[in-house]
């Protein structure tokens, strides 16, 4: 037994060395620092359609500088461009389900309006939802392959009914008019019942299946919780759901349409996030979101225990999706520092293929940085769980100024996924904490609640405290500390150097809300059947709530900014108007504070042309090199002149 124990201990040692010896080779070694180009000739790819016969995928990838749809062999090949579009991102939805003619959408340059689209067998694409100022969005297939079942907000801006298209002739009819701002959720493969939700806050909904034949609508959950529409079996006998009534995390319930009876089905320690059956129910995948990762899981539908997937090491499977027949399962394979790669996998002959390799060939994986989830106690003791990327050059002798990111939302979260702008930092030289602070998703529904009319004041505290965590590590320099964010984020990048104005030393503010009184007044109509939950979590700008809503807003603020600030913006955003941007601009100007102001024209809420997230994650780098890392000074000394972007040529 001793000699045992021995030889476990000397494996143990001689793994831990070598670990340690690689450990320190790639620190003794230069890392080499790669330019924003290089960072963005990464490829993004996304989707995954089997053509009906199995031999080619669809999907979308911004390998030509925005997002356009593509075919590649399931076995590996080269790419086919199917769309050459060079303004408005388009996106693949689907192969048709018996021949192969494409499912596409495409919005207006960001404006958010999503039609549908159907490129025919002789290469000619059609709008099939062409009505101007409706948005359309794609909801499955029938299980006789003859229709196409999609959502329209064309009768009401408000509200989106549903519809059934003849794929034959485009033709199509109202099957479900929604007068009262449910969501649609799922339907079973007979039509005969309508899964439909009603928010009742940002958590919290309401289910109801409906039954076609009888139009009676019967509430699913009995409690006030967290209720998601996951998918029917395949023989329309049960319906399944996620609920976190009566615990913190979201598990599968099955629901029999016959007996009415529940039962909870499947339950981890994390939230299920998601769950589905493939076309012919032989299988069940399920989404567990696992401290900010996906943990995938295929279960035989039969016994309801787990297949054997491939082992990719220290990557991870983030997605998966079946061929029709359920012989092929295609599946994005990556981590926090290499983005996701396209591999298939045939379960007849267990033959795996790797179809793409997104990592521009010019980076050396080992100069990147895999993210460690780590956690801090805030000022009042709750636990913030964060993800931390510490520069490979870092050290107690070369200290590294750092950024606290805050995701957007509110109600996002951080997850371990790759992040071009993230890795670009990091590898120039700055540390970057990504905080899922108080009201961030995947940390129970305790936790989500916890900002509920407070945002801007305990969330903003909780980012304050993460800067404080920085500031402790041995290898940070506590005195070089920058806050950045988009959207929600943007807001509390704001907020920080508003009312917390001496704690961080530059914001980056990307599109991010700065009056929430305007903000919450101009929500899109179809956003209508959230408004009143957003109004719950955050305030209703027509009561007495305007009053806390002008108090926590930076716009009428702006005289107590004192640090360095950076502001981007998309000019076609439906959701955080640019007005917003231009004016936290002007006023923060009136400081004399250093403000730069980048605006494209051709860019919505957040930026999907590769052209202009090399330019803005350029600008973003100039700047913290310049105001955070001081690297370079002002010309005047107090002050830089902004160049804004009106367009990508001009």
């Amino acid at each position: 037994m001793q000699s045992k124990i021995l030889g476990l201990c000397f494996v143990v040692l001689f793994f831990s060395c070598k670990e340690e010896a690689k450990d320190k080779a790639i620190a003794e070694r230069e890392i080499q620092q790669y330019t924003i180009e290089q960072f963005m000739d990464n490829e993004a790819i996304g989707g995954g359609s089997f053509s009906a016969d199995n031999s080619n995928l669809l999907i979308s990838s911004n390998r030509s500088g925005i997002y356009n749809v593509y075919t590649i062999p399931v076995k590996g090949g080269e790419m086919t461009a199917i769309t050459k579009s060079d303004s408005t991102s388009i996106f693949a939805e689907s192969y048709f389900p018996n021949d192969n003619r494409m499912l596409l959408s495409a919005d207006g340059n960001g404006n958010e309006i999503d039609h549908l689209f159907v490129r025919d067998l002789d290469g000619n694409i059609k709008d099939i939802t062409p009505e101007k100022e409706a948005k359309s969005g794609f909801y499955g297939w029938s299980k006789d392959d003859q229709y196409l079942y999609f959502g329209s907000n064309k009768r009401d801006p408000r509200y989106f009914d549903i519809y059934k298209m003849s794929i034959a002739d485009f033709s199509s009819e109202m099957i479900y008019q929604n007068n009262d701002g449910l969501d649609f959720e799922g339907m079973s493969n007979d039509e005969s019942h309508f899964a439909l939700s009603k928010s009742i806050n940002t958590n919290d909904s309401d289910l109801f299946l409906y039954n076609v034949s009888t139009k009676e609508m019967t509430k699913i959950n009995e409690n006030q919780s967290a209720n998601s529409a996951q998918d029917f079996s395949n023989d329309n006998s049960t319906f399944y759901y996620t609920t976190d009534d009566g615990g913190e995390f979201s598990y599968l319930v099955s629901y029999n349409l016959g007996t009415k009876k529940k039962e909870k089905a499947q339950e981890r320690s994390w939230d299920i996030m998601g769950s589905g059956f493939t076309s012919e129910g032989k299988y069940m995948v399920m989404y567990v979101n696992e401290d900010g990762k996906n943990a995938i899981e295929v279960l035989d539908s039969n016994t309801m225990t787990p297949i054997d997937l491939p082992d990719f090491g220290d990557k991870s499977i983030t997605s998966v999706g079946f061929s029709d027949d359920e012989k092929w399962m295609r599946m994005y394979v990556g981590g926090s520092n290499t983005p996701s790669d396209l591999y298939t996998y045939n379960f007849e002959t267990k033959e795996q293929h790797k179809l793409t390799n997104v990592l521009n060939k010019e980076i050396n994986a080992d100069d990147l940085v895999t993210a460690k989830v780590i956690r801090y106690p805030s000022f009042d003791g709750t636990v913030i769980p964060a993800i931390y990327y510490l520069p490979k050059q870092a050290s107690e002798a070369n200290k590294v100024p750092a950024i606290v990111w805050v995701h957007g939302g509110p109600g996002g979260q951080t997850r371990q996924g790759f992040n071009s702008l993230i890795q670009y930092m990091v590898n120039h030289g700055y540390a970057v904490l990504a905080v899922n602070n108080r009201g961030s998703s995947g940390y129970g529904k305790t936790f989500f609640q916890m900002d509920d009319l407070n945002h801007g004041e305990k969330d903003l505290q909780d980012c304050v405290e993460g800067k404080n965590w920085l500031a402790s590590q041995a290898e940070i320099d506590g005195d070089k500390i920058g806050i950045l964010g988009g959207s929600y984020g943007g807001y509390m990048t704001m907020a920080a150097l508003t009312y917390a104005p001496e704690e961080f030393d530059v914001g980056v503010n990307l599109f991010g809300v700065t009056n929430w009184i305007r903000t919450l007044k101009s929500i899109p109509p179809y956003w209508e059947s959230q408004r009143k939950s957003l109004y719950l979590e955050l305030g209703d700008p027509y009561s007495a709530d305007s009053v806390r809503l002008k108090r926590i807003s930076p716009l009428f603020h702006t005289d107590k900014v004192t640090k360095p600030l950076i502001v981007l913006q998309g000019s076609q955003d439906p959701r955080v108007l640019q007005v917003e941007s231009d004016e936290i601009v002007a006023g923060v100007r009136k400081n004399g504070v250093p403000v730069e102001y980048v605006l494209f024209e051709d860019e919505g809420h957040g930026f999907v042309k590769k052209e202009n997230q090399i330019e803005s994650y350029r600008r973003i780098l100039k700047f913290l090199d310049t105001y955070l890392k001081k690297e370079t000074a002002p010309t005047d000394g107090t002050t830089t002149e902004s160049i804004e972007i009106k367009s990508e040529t001009e």
